[in-house]
C-alpha cells in the first residue's frame, strides 16, 4: 500500500478469522481500519444483513476507501437432500446478500472519489462444489457472479472489485466443520495443509493497494495449489 494517501477500510465479520487478520495486515500499512460484527468489541455490532442499519453505516463513518466483505459462515454440513428451505435462506442471506449490501452502501462515494477497493469473500467450493456444502459452495458460487458482475459495473470509475477464493483455511469458521470434512479437504489441498488466515491478508492488502490496476471482476486463488484453472 502506498504511504502517500491515507487510506480507510471496512472490514465486515472484521473480529474473527480471514476479516481479523486482514484488519491485523492493513493497519500494518497505516490504513484506518473500522470493523463490524456480531461479536463483542466491533467498531459496529451489526448484523450484515439488516437492511436500515447497513445503509445508515456510510453516515456514520468517514470515506471509505477500501471494502472487504469477510462476514460469512458456512451452514450445514449435510447432504442436499436433508437441506431445509430456511436453511438456504439463512446461509443466503449472510454470504450473499450481506456482501450486496454493504457493496450497495459505499460503492456510490467511492465511485464519487473515483478510487474504491472492494475485495469480497469466495471459496473454492465454488469452483468445485463440496459435497455434504452444497449450500455453502452455493453461496460462494454466487458470490463469485456478484464480483463479477460488479466489476465490469465499477470498471470505468477507479472502484477495482475482485473476490478470493481460498481453499479451507484455520479460521473460526470452521470449528463446527467436522474433522471428516476437513481431512477431505485437505488431502485435495497438493500442499497437505491448511492455509493461514495470515497468508490470505496478504493477497488481501495486495488487492486493496495502488499495486493492483488493471484488474476487476477477478477471483484469485488461494488454495497451496488446489486451484488449476
Amino acid at each position: 500500500m502506498s504511504q502517500s494517501v491515507a487510506r480507510t477500510a471496512l472490514i465486515t465479520g472484521g473480529m474473527s478469522g480471514l476479516g481479523a487478520a486482514a484488519a491485523t495486515r492493513l493497519r500494518a500499512d497505516g490504513v484506518k481500519v473500522f470493523t463490524v460484527d456480531i461479536a463483542a468489541g466491533a467498531d459496529f455490532q451489526i448484523d450484515v444483513t439488516d437492511h436500515e442499519a447497513v445503509a445508515k453505516l456510510p453516515t456514520q463513518l468517514p470515506h471509505i476507501d477500501i471494502l472487504i466483505t469477510s462476514a460469512g459462515i458456512v451452514g450445514p454440513n449435510i447432504p442436499l437432500l436433508q437441506t431445509t428451505e430456511e436453511q438456504w435462506k439463512s446461509v443466503f442471506e449472510i454470504n450473499v446478500l450481506g456482501t450486496a449490501l454493504f457493496i450497495k452502501a459505499f460503492a456510490p462515494s467511492m465511485v464519487e472519489n473515483g478510487w474504491g477497493r472492494i475485495v469480497t469473500f469466495a471459496s473454492m467450493a465454488a469452483k468445485d462444489g463440496n459435497p455434504n456444502l452444497s449450500i455453502y459452495s452455493a453461496t460462494k458460487a454466487a458470490v463469485v457472479a456478484l464480483t463479477k458482475s460488479v466489476g465490469k459495473e465499477l470498471a470505468t470509475t477507479g472502484v477495482l472489485v475482485n473476490t478470493i477464493a481460498p481453499a479451507v483455511i484455520e479460521t473460526p469458521m470452521n470449528k463446527d466443520t467436522s474433522d471428516e470434512v476437513l481431512e477431505r479437504l485437505t488431502s485435495l489441498i497438493p500442499m497437505k495443509r491448511i492455509g493461514k488466515a495470515e497468508e490470505v491478508a496478504e493477497l488481501v492488502a495486495w488487492l486493496c493497494s495502488d499495486k493492483v490496476s488493471f484488474s476487476t471482476g477477478a477471483v484469485y486463488d488461494i488454495s497451496g495449489g488446489r486451484a488449476t484453472y
